[in-house]
């Protein structure tokens, strides 16, 4: 017995000795991109130090996976900027505290995976649209100038800014996103190797020596001089309900898909525990509770954090955590180092990051499987509209798409030898596909024997009378009709009212032929269940309209 506890004892020490050096790490990484993100937010300075701080500690602490790391994330910056442009920031503060228990909620009930069936090509086509957003509006304070409110403005006014531009500012820039660029392409010198230190507090800090070494003259960051002093604590915001509910819910939603993505993606980098992903919502939901009642920036799931402390060896909690320590400690003891940073260089560290969340490798994949016209179309409705106007569009494309596909039949009938047609029907017979079915049996001439092929794997009841109905009008105009099912009974189902049993595992299917094609080429019809031959052609075989199919099952 005391030798188990003591082994569940040494086991967190064992850890430790990773986990304390990725937390550094993690906070090399996390002090920047929280400062940029509060910059682009129009918040505080201190909200996004707020933010880092709460969502190391606490959604570190409560969260279901061991080592994501959560913060101030570029994902919510386009909506957070809206909503303090709109309420103010106080007031984003509440929003913020009730995005929290809608999510500590979600989480209680269960609801993780049900926020996962939204479409991936509608949630990258967000974070696509908010990184073009992100990128075009720091690109103008990258400048030194100030952007507009919306993306299209922003877009227009670039040729204009750059005829204008702060050249100390823009030196600046240049020089954080050149050492972004090339970093991570440094090659290896010996045993080291420069790209295990993280690129942006690289860049940041080569923008600020040069700042100091070159006297270059530009505005940098700013923060209080006593935190108690500058804290704003939530407060109630003026406005209709349905719009303060509405903030809220985008708030929580917007957060909660992209922990939950980034909790998946930082799962496929290691080999520790699953992320637990109700328990996951409840902690996002807890730091977002916290950093609203703080001042703070509401706090998601980053990936480029979360990346940062696998590579650099995180293997438990206690590396998310420490480094929510970190923050906390640095930001209180190291002000003089953070004033010392230009707004110019967060400002192109958040070019780089938005340029960076249009990710081409995940449209083309999307391309493979027909889904890119839905990731355009919520990028392009994100960027030009809104981000809640951009993921309905997105979500209504998915959704015809979908529908579109399930409903998906194919009908091909052709003649075979004399007076006999065959009709291969595959897919699913609903009533969206009914004027297809019976566009293609019009081609059937009056008296014909019709073999009708059917693999189906769903039939409604608009495709049965569909199919029913063609069925009697061309036997009473003399022709014959027989009926094949060699997936499930659904024809026959319908007609005698014994509708297929419900299958807990898939049907084997049988694999057949291009029935019309190589059956005209043999002289003789082809096997669709495989059990039976077909008539030969030439040869009149009747069945009732209903009551049952032709051949043994």
């Amino acid at each position: 017995m005391r030798s188990a506890v003591t082994e569940r004892l040494r086991t967190p020490l064992r850890e430790l000795r990773h986990d304390l050096p990725a937390s550094f790490v993690v906070l090399l990484v996390a002090i920047p991109l929280s400062l940029g993100i509060a910059v682009a937010s129009g918040a505080p300075l201190a909200a996004g130090l707020i933010a880092a701080a709460v969502g190391g500690i606490v959604a570190g602490s409560l969260g279901g996976s061991a080592v994501q790391v959560s913060g101030p994330a570029a994902g919510l910056t386009v909506v957070v900027a809206e909503l303090i442009l709109q309420y103010g920031w106080p007031a984003m503060c509440f929003i913020t505290t009730l995005a929290g228990l809608v999510q500590m909620a979600l989480g209680g009930l269960r609801t993780a995976r049900a926020a996962l069936a939204i479409s991936p090509s509608v949630v990258h086509g967000m974070l696509g649209g908010v990184g073009i957003v992100l990128a075009l509006s720091q690109v103008h304070v990258m400048m030194g100038g100030a952007p507009s409110s919306t993306a299209l403005a922003n877009l227009q006014e670039i040729p204009f800014r750059l005829l204008d531009a702060d050249r100390a500012a823009l030196a600046v820039g240049a020089v954080t996103l050149a050492v972004l660029l090339v970093w991570t392409r440094l090659p290896r010198i010996g045993r080291v190797d420069l790209t295990q230190l993280p690129g942006p507090l690289v860049a940041i800090a080569v923008a600020t020596a040069a700042t100091e070494v070159l006297g270059w003259q530009v505005v940098r960051v700013d923060l209080p001089a006593s935190f108690a002093d500058a804290w704003h604590g939530p407060a109630l915001p003026e406005g209709d309900l349905y719009g303060i509910g509405l903030a809220v819910l985008t708030v929580a939603l917007v957060s909660s898909v992209q922990s939950l993505l980034c909790a998946i993606a930082v799962d496929r980098m290691h080999t520790g525990p699953r992320a637990r992903l109700d328990r996951e919502l409840v902690g996002q939901g807890a730091a977002n509770l916290v950093s609203g009642g703080l001042g703070g920036l509401p706090v998601a799931g980053v990936g480029v954090r979360g990346v940062a402390n696998v590579r650099a060896g995180g293997r438990s909690r206690m590396s998310t955590i420490a480094h929510g320590v970190w923050v906390a400690l640095f930001s209180l003891a190291l002000v003089p180092v953070i004033e010392a940073i230009p707004l110019p260089a967060l400002a192109a560290l958040l070019v780089y990051l938005g340029i960076s969340m249009v990710d081409l490798d995940q449209l083309r994949e999307l391309r493979a499987h027909r889904e890119s016209s839905v990731y355009v179309l919520t990028l392009l409705g994100v960027t030009l509209i809104g981000v809640i106007e951009g993921v309905a569009m997105g979500l209504v494309l998915a959704a015809l798409i979908a529908l579109r596909r399930l409903a998906r039949l194919r009908v091909r009938a052709a003649p075979h030898g004399g007076e006999q047609w065959l009709v291969l029907v595959e897919g699913s017979l609903t009533f969206l596909a009914v004027p297809k079915l019976i566009h293609e049996l019009r081609r059937v001439p009056a008296g014909a024997d019709v073999s009708i092929h059917l693999q189906v794997d769903f039939m409604d009841h608009a495709g049965f009378e569909g199919l029913r109905s063609w069925r009697r009008g061309h036997e009473l105009g003399g022709g014959t009709v027989t009926v094949d099912e060699g997936y499930e009974r659904w024809y026959d189902g319908a007609a005698t009212g014994t509708p297929p049993p419900h299958r807990t595992l898939p049907v084997q299917r049988t694999v057949r032929s291009p029935v019309p094609e190589e059956a005209g080429r043999s002289g003789q019809a082809a096997r669709p269940g495989g059990s039976r031959s077909e008539p030969a052609a030439g040869s009149r075989r009747s069945l009732p309209a209903e009551g049952r199919t032709s051949g043994p099952r």
